[in-house]
């Protein structure tokens, strides 16, 4: 059965590589800031869930000719902080104002999962959830922050952080399932899974060194 993952995050990708999964990687075309106003009054969780779960059958309806008995997981991080539901930056100046904001506090990363068992390419099964983790931001120095925003990293990650990469030097700790705060929750995934009758011991690949 081939693992397909809906998603152009290379950190998700890296993890399900590590827990012995080597997914192929189909990237959904979507409409992400129409999505969400479509349902302003949503709460976070309900918002993240639903992009991932739009991500996943956009992309099992384009691949299931090619990929006729496949399992399909889509995913979509945001952060929560201060009451706000904020997602990539994209800007310099965006990520500045949001980390000056984070500094000290701590925040909630919401990623919503969708997992999309196909047979005869067709959609048969769904199963859906999200996971939430607490993050404890560090206070970097103004230095420091200029110089993580110059790398460019945290303009193109939900809530303008990293937990695996140049962004953990500024996280002091987490409550919660660490995974989730790259963006895939292994526990919920396999539970996932496992509602639409795959168990994650058969998709693994062995070793991956």
């Amino acid at each position: 059965m081939r693992v397909v993952l809906a998603s152009a995050s290379p950190a998700r990708r890296a993890v399900l590589r590590a827990a012995g999964v080597d997914p192929l990687v189909e990237v959904a075309d979507l409409d992400e800031d129409a999505l969400l106003a479509a349902m302003p009054q949503a709460a976070p969780a309900e918002k993240v869930t639903h992009l991932a779960a739009a991500k996943a059958t956009t992309v099992a309806r384009r691949i299931g000719h090619d990929h006729p008995d496949a399992v399909l997981i889509g995913c979509d991080s945001m952060l929560h902080v201060g009451g706000e539901l904020v997602g990539k930056p994209g800007d310099a100046d965006t990520a500045r104002r949001r980390w000056k904001a984070m500094t000290g506090g701590t925040g909630e990363l919401v990623t919503g999962h969708a997992v999309l068992r196909l047979e005869a390419g067709e959609i048969d099964r769904v199963a859906e959830g999200h996971a939430v983790t607490t993050v404890r931001f560090a206070e970097p120095s103004d230095s420091e922050l200029e110089a993580y925003l110059a790398t460019g990293e945290p303009l193109v990650v939900a809530g303008a952080f990293t937990l695996d990469g140049l962004g953990g030097w500024f996280v002091e700790g987490i409550d919660g399932d660490p995974s989730n705060v790259i963006g895939i929750s292994l526990p919920l995934v396999r539970r996932l899974l496992s509602a639409v009758g795959v168990r994650v011991t058969d998709l693994w690949s062995g070793p991956t060194g």
